[in-house]
């Protein structure tokens, strides 16, 4: 699917911070922009204080590097910037590098639709130098916000339990790509369509959509406004009912719908967008139930998000259907992943890559290195542990321990030989080409809900989740911290 040819005519290469081109042009200055290194992309926390993120965003990765280059008018764009004494910022032998520059590089990642946890490499990079850095801002644009947003998605769907959830968050998401991104991440995680018909075009998400309040007030009386809908839309009318008053609103849609069953037909449901919608929600099941509509859906919205839908059900409200936009689409609660990209490891004039590890005085900034994957263990087709380990290693058959890479006395024995498993990280380019098949969004959608089955309850608790393991393998544990303590003593050595 080219998702950003067909929204963007030309090249994206620029879409990146310009602190990833004055590294570039250091890089070529230095002779150093065509070694090979490895960056991991990853986050270090779940957002919304949850337990699980669920990754999206794969597709517009494979799309933006599949049509990665620096175009003409990007080159003349360069040429023209100066440096703050009036220089000129790149030399043109740089911008004839960048103008000849093919991706090359080799991607691996997770499928979209996996579940993932804080530290696990969710992409990985090996290639120049400066493929690699200029990758770092796009592929967080595009994987910090999708994953970001298919979580929310997930946790709404999780709190709907079952029941229908629909994605009208166009109009308050933060602009066009974000509404695009927004829905399309969504239905990944769950939701059951979008009023977004762009994104339906694009996507192939279905689309749903009933009337506004202004199409009531366009008329004379809310009674007329709803048989004209009915008169337009009669296999299809969802009425909503609280424009003036919503008990009178519901007996409008009823009168409408007995008319509509005259005629061979049947009423689809009611909208409630306002007021108290567990009391509004009982009164109008009432309504419907004893005017003969028991199979008549009552559909909420109303700024809902995961907690209010948990409110809402623990108060026994009679809502089938839940329509969710603005604190899905924005991520209303915490608007940023906060996925970072980091270097892991360089290859040296001996051609062996030397893992590369950055400390901090925070031990959850302190990075993993070396060239690595995840694997998940399973029992009985569910998920009992993730181990980040050296691809390189031999994993002990009769058993090892994972480490937490942030509690070093958090610790999980593993015998593999006791579980099924899986290497998370699937090859997407081999020397800059796509080698993996992006499925269609269905099976996307198929594989998010099938990922999130495989855990226990527990792990997907909305408040206070119990802790799923995801550790280090024994080796890489070791290495990380022998590579910690010679930065350390570095440091303590220049001081």
């Amino acid at each position: 699917m080219k998702i950003t040819k067909d929204l963007y005519q030309g090249s994206l290469a620029l879409l990146t911070d310009f602190y990833q081109l004055t590294m570039a042009y250091a890089y070529w200055k230095s002779g150093k922009g065509e070694q090979e290194a490895v960056f991991n992309l990853f986050f270090r926390k779940h957002p919304f204080q949850g337990g699980f993120t669920l990754a999206a965003g794969l597709d517009y990765v494979i799309d933006y590097c599949s049509n990665f280059r620096f175009g003409k008018e990007d080159i003349e764009y360069l040429s023209q910037m100066k440096a703050p004494d009036g220089s000129q910022q790149f030399e043109k032998g740089f911008l004839e590098y960048l103008s000849e520059l093919k991706f090359s590089c080799d991607i691996d990642a997770v499928e979209e639709g996996t579940v993932v946890f804080p530290n696990a490499p969710m992409v990985r990079v090996k290639g120049p130098l400066i493929q690699c850095q200029l990758l770092e801002t796009p592929l967080l644009n595009i994987l910090n916000f999708q994953s970001l947003i298919a979580t929310k998605a997930a946790r709404i769907n999780l709190a709907a339990k079952g029941e229908p959830v629909l994605e009208f968050g166009l109009r308050r998401a933060q602009g066009i790509d974000g509404a695009l991104a927004a829905s399309r991440a969504a239905y990944i995680g769950g939701c059951a369509s979008t009023s977004n018909v762009m994104a339906g075009k694009l996507f192939g998400i279905p689309v749903s959509g009933t009337h506004a309040h202004s199409w009531i007030m366009s008329f004379e009386t809310e009674l007329e406004a709803f048989e004209a809908y009915a008169d337009a839309f009669p296999n299809q009318c969802v009425f909503l009912v609280d424009t003036y008053d919503t008990i009178n609103g519901i007996k409008n849609a009823i009168k409408v719908g007995q008319a509509l069953r005259k005629k061979g037909k049947e009423m689809m449901g009611i909208r409630i967008d306002s007021g108290d919608l567990a009391y509004f929600s009982n009164q109008a099941r009432e309504l419907l139930d004893e005017a003969g509509f028991p199979e008549a859906k009552i559909v909420a919205s109303n700024d809902l998000d995961e907690h209010i839908i948990t409110s809402l059900k623990g108060q026994e409200a009679s809502i089938n259907v839940w329509g969710v936009g603005t604190k899905l689409v924005t991520a209303f609660d915490q608007p940023a992943l906060g996925a970072v990209y980091k270097l892991s490891a360089i290859k040296t004039e001996n051609g062996i890559f030397q893992p590369k590890i950055k400390i901090s005085q925070q031990s959850l900034k302190i990075n993993i290195p070396g060239i690595h994957n995840v694997k998940r263990y399973y029992s009985n087709d569910k998920a009992v542990a993730d181990m980040i380990y050296l691809e390189n290693e031999e994993i002990n058959p009769r058993g090892t321990v994972i480490i937490d890479p942030t509690d070093p006395t958090r610790r999980k024995r593993i015998m593999p030989a006791f579980y099924q498993e899986e290497d998370l990280l699937k090859p997407i380019f081999k020397n800059g080409k796509a080698v993996y098949q992006s499925p269609d969004i269905q099976k996307i959608r198929e594989r998010a809900q099938k990922q999130l089955d495989s855990f226990d309850k527990t792990h997907k608790r909305l408040v206070n989740p119990h802790l799923y393991p995801v550790g280090l393998e024994e080796n890489l544990h070791h290495l990380r911290m022998e590579l910690v303590l010679q930065a350390k003593k570095m440091e303590n050595g220049n001081a």
